[in-house]
Order: C-alpha cells, then structure tokens, then sequence
C-alpha cells in the first residue's frame, strides 16, 4: 500500500511540476515582450510626435494600455505559478512523510503548557511528535486548533460528526491539496483577523450616508466639468488653478475621517486573498456530511457565498491603497472625492457582512483540521476507524501500535481492559517495549478522541480521561527535584481519582527518584488506592514484586510482560505483549557490555 501511495504522490508532483515549467516559459516570455514593447513606444513616439502631432498621445495611449495589460496578465501567471510551486511542495512532503521523515515539520513546541495531564508524556509536541505527523494547517488558527484537539478530548458527538466529515474528504485528494496550496500561499495570522475583528466591532464612522452618497456624485460631475472646460479654454488657467486648489482643501478636509481606517486595515489585503481562495475551494463541493454541510452553509451572506464578500472587501482595500500613490491620489481624491466613496463602500459592506465575518478564520481552520485528519487516514488506509462504547469503561484494541514508528520497524500487540477498577501490570526487560506501549495506549486514545483514525486494526472505547506520569524531569527555576516532581504529577491523578472523572491512566517506572523499598511500598499502596477507587490504570514497572498482588486482586489485577532472550552476551527482543510476568532480565547483560565487571 505504501507503494501506491508513493506512486500517487510522485504523479501528482510529476503533473505540477509539468505544469509549472510551461507557466515558467510563459513568464520568460511576458517578460521579452514587455521590454520589446517599451521600446517600441519610445521609438514609435518619437516617429509620430515629429510627424503626427496630437495623434501621438493615442498611440502612445495604445501603447501604454498594452503595456499595463501584459504586467496584469505576467502578474496573474505569477500567482498561478506561485500555487503550482505549493502543489510540487505538498506533494514532495507527503512523500517524505510517508517516508517517516517528518522531523523538519514545524513542531508545536508553543502549544505546548507547563503543566499538562499527558502531553509532555505521550511525544504530542517537539521532534518527531505527532502534530508533525498529523498538521497540514498553514494559518495560525487552524495550527492552534489542532494542537488544542491534540490537549483535550471532544465529545463523542463531535467526534463522530469529525469521523464522518475526514472520511468524506480523504478520497478528495485533489480537493484537499488545492485548499492546502491555497491557504499556504500566504498563511493566515492571528493579527490580520484581529485588526478585522477590531475593526467590526468598532463604532462605526459618522456620516450622513444617504447626503454623501447624493452629493459625492454631484461633486465629482462639477470638479471634472471644471477640468473639462480647462481642457477646451473654456475657462482660464487661473480660475482653473484656484478651483483646483478649493478642490484638493474640500477632499482633504472631509477625508480626513478615512485616515485611521486605512490605518487599521493596512496590510491584510494579501490575506485577503488568501481567506478568499480558500473560502473559493470550500464553497465548491456539494458535500453529504452534516459538519460539512453546516460549515459550507455558514459562509453564505443573504445567498452570497463569503469569498465574493471577501473579494469586494479586498477590491476596497485596494483602491483605498491608491493613497500611496500620492501623484495619483492627488488628482482622483480632489476631482472624484476618492476616500469619501471607500468609506461609503466600506459602510455598506460592513452592514452586511459584520455578523458573519468573525466566523470565516474559524471555518477555515475547521477545515484545515479536518485536512490534517482526512490526510492522516488516506496516508494510512490499514489504519482503523475507533468506535465509541457506552459503559463506564472499555478499551479494546486489535494489533495496536505506535503511530509515530516506522511501518517496518513497528512491533503490534492485542490489549483490553473494561469494567471497574482494573489494573495492567507489565513488566519487562530494559528496552523490551514498555514504555513504546504504555505511548501507543496513550496517542491511540488522543487520536480518537479527536477525531481521528487509531494505528490498530481495530478500537473500540468509551470516553475517557486520559492522565499519565511517565517522562519526569527536574525544574531548577522552581528548585524541584525529578522525585518532587513526580510526586506533583502523581497527586494531579490522586486528586482526579477523587473527582470521580472516568479516568484512563497510565504510569511509567513510577517513584523511581527513591529507593526501592520505598518504590515498591509506595507502587503498592497506590495500585490499592486505583482498585479501591474504582480506577483503571495501566503500570510498567521493573519491579517484579509487584506481580503477587494478582493473588490479593485476582478479578482486578492482570500480569503482563515484555520479554528478551539472552544468547551469551547478546539480547533478542520480540516487542511483544504477553500475558503473565517477566522472569528473563537484562540489566546485568547490558552492564557488562559497558564495562562494568559483574
């Protein structure tokens, strides 16, 4: 199957990178054309001027105008080439990916809190984490809430409605590349929707709407009149420049009130854009699901879809940017009172579109993350889509493993818990696989609970709270040692036990900063509280002593063990889960191939 997805990918990053040479060309010969016509207008200019007259400033008009049109059209061929190098790029990346490499990914690392039931445990965030594995989002708010799905479990409802929603979209394999092209051009920030934001929620300026929308007109009828009459001698030069200069006072004084809008509008134009191309590809697909459906309908303004509001908010955007210009800007603001009609545009698009604006970053980063998760499911068509139980607990996995492992490196195992006050004891070997499985146990759990398909070949749960305690470091800023800090982690699930949460925990090696009397009483004594609570965990440990208490809870405790063979001085692993505990060790194995003399 890798091999037909790999094959998938190369023909489409073969196709675009097709596509994108001959728009390359193209681009090689706008180019030529541009200068062989500049020069052409300026020898044929200086031909027509000597012997035509007026007649010059229309051909050099003709000219001129062509010259204009090949820039838009080059420009244009610009941006589809710019879209096309996304699609070579997108395509380049899954094939690493499928690859297992993914490390260079941006890594989520900010996401990431301080202090956090499971994700500092379970490899959520950081190199080779599963957001890198998993994130296909380019903006901000569509990154944001992934990782914020990665941190907290939806509910089932949604869940389902998610499930439903990236089956829908993971055959829509070109569908999906075109939204992510599109929204990498130029990724949506968190600061461009606030200064929309800021802007919509802002009062309004005052002005009397319908006066200027009757008098921009009249006024623009009289100072062109004036220009005209100027043109035709119909009026002296004089008059004409002291109108002129009643006029450039008059526009500038009643302008002055679009100033700190384009202030605080300035620079979103380009995101503009990109929120319309992408809003383009999400209006496009008559989709079956109900959350796609809903999300689709959400962007329709009085039975216009949202990127044509989109466009007309970055059409005004532009034309009040001619402000830059100042040349230009001199003559159409004083003649056509250029600010005053941006601002009436402006005042007519926000009284139809401010209720809905605030949602369209939204919608993009829903789809964004249905992307990443429809993306994850057509990379990994053996993988399996979880089903939710009722009950107060169940997990039950068929030939369940490590998503972030290679497929040719990852060791699968069967596992089940249900019911009440259960605990998994495993015990194991150094490097036997524990601690790989209490993760696979742990992202597995994370992935369906948002959504997303599970690395077994089959899953069914009930929702779960999931808390761990398996990768404990020091904190010198807060003088807390690695023993302190575990017990902090382990008084977080103490204190969860006695909130009656439905809790899936899982422990790794724990009180291992203490010695091992200590270690094995306080192993006990917490193993007996999760029973007496009513509490299912999951526990690696070395300590082999701890398999007895399966005769003391016979219905609640279960032994199981990763095993090593031992051949002389080396060791064989099978990564395997078994049922029962541990009885080959290696410690001393791996000493003595490090020098120490045993």
């Amino acid at each position: 199957m890798q091999t037909t997805l790999h094959s998938i990918y190369q023909s489409r990053k073969n196709q675009y990178a097709g596509e994108l040479q001959v728009l390359q060309k193209k681009h090689n010969r706008l180019g030529w054309l541009r200068l062989a016509l500049i020069l052409i207008i300026i020898i044929t200019a200086y031909q027509v001027f000597a012997l035509a007259g007026a007649w010059a400033w229309l051909v050099v008009g003709m000219g001129i105008a062509l010259f204009l049109w090949l820039v838009s059209a080059d420009a244009e061929n610009n941006r589809k080439i710019g879209y096309l190098k996304q699609l070579v790029l997108l395509n380049e990346e899954e094939l690493r990916i499928l690859a297992g490499d993914f490390a260079h990914r941006p890594d989520g690392l900010a996401y990431l809190p301080s202090v956090h039931p499971y994700a500092h445990d379970l490899d959520l965030f950081g190199t080779y984490s599963l957001y890198q594995l998993i994130n296909r989002c380019s903006g901000e708010q569509g990154r944001a809430l992934l990782a914020n799905n990665l941190l907290q479990a939806l509910g089932i409802t949604e869940v389902l409605r998610r499930q439903e929603a990236a089956n829908e979209i993971a055959s829509m394999i070109a569908w999906r590349q075109q939204l992510q092209a599109s929204a990498a051009l130029n990724p949506l920030t968190t600061t461009t929707e606030q200064k929309l934001k800021n802007w919509l929620s802002q009062p309004s300026a005052t002005m009397n709407e319908r006066f200027w929308s009757v008098f921009v007109p009249i006024y623009s009828l009289l100072a062109c009149s004036v220009a005209l009459a100027a043109i035709l001698d119909l009026v002296s030069g004089s008059l004409f420049s002291l109108c002129f200069i009643a006029f450039i006072l008059f526009s500038f004084t009643v302008g002055r009130r679009a100033t700190p809008v384009a202030a605080q509008l300035s620079g979103v134009v380009a995101q503009l854009e990109t929120l319309q191309q992408v809003l383009t590809v999400v209006e496009e697909p008559a989709f079956r699901s109900p959350l796609l459906r809903e999300l689709q309908s959400g962007l329709q303004v009085s039975g216009t879809g949202a990127s044509s509001q989109i466009r007309s908010l970055k059409e005004i955007l532009n034309r009040f940017d001619l402000r830059l210009n100042v040349f230009v800007f001199l003559f159409i603001n004083s003649f056509l009172l250029w600010d005053i009609r941006q601002l009436l545009a402006l005042k007519r698009w926000r009284r139809s579109n401010e209720q809905q604006a605030a949602i369209w970053f939204e919608t993009v980063a829903q789809f964004e993350v249905l992307t990443s998760l429809a993306t994850l499911r057509f990379n990994n068509p053996g993988w399996a889509q979880p089903k939710f139980v009722s009950g107060y607990f169940e997990w039950e996995g068929e030939t369940i493993g490590h998503p972030l492992l290679k497929e040719e490196q990852r060791v699968c195992s069967d596992f089940a818990l249900s019911g009440k006050g259960q605990v998994a004891l495993i015990t194991g070997s150094n490097m036997a696989g524990k601690s790989t499985f209490l993760r696979s146990l742990g992202v597995n759990t994370v992935l369906a609970q948002m959504g997303a398909v599970v690395c077994a070949q089959s899953l069914s749960l009930s929702p779960v709270v999931l808390m761990s305690s398996m990768r404990i470091a020091d904190n010198l800023a807060e003088n807390t040692s690695t023993f302190y800090a575990e017990l902090k982690k382990l008084k977080s699930i103490i204190d969860a036990v006695k909130e009656g949460q439905p809790l899936f925990i899982l422990l790794d090696e724990i009180l291992r900063g203490t010695n091992s009397l200590d270690r094995h009483t306080g192993s006990k004594a917490l193993i007996g509280q999760l029973l007496k609570a009513q509490r299912v965990a999951v526990l690696a440990t070395h300590d082999v002593e701890l398999a007895r208490l399966e005769s003391l809870y016979p219905n609640q405790l279960a032994n199981y063990h990763f095993d090593v063979q031992v051949a002389g001085q080396e060791l064989y692993f099978d990564y395997k889960l078994k049922q029962g505990v541990c009885t080959n060790l290696n410690a001393s194995v791996l000493m003595q191939k490090i020098g120490i003399e045993l």
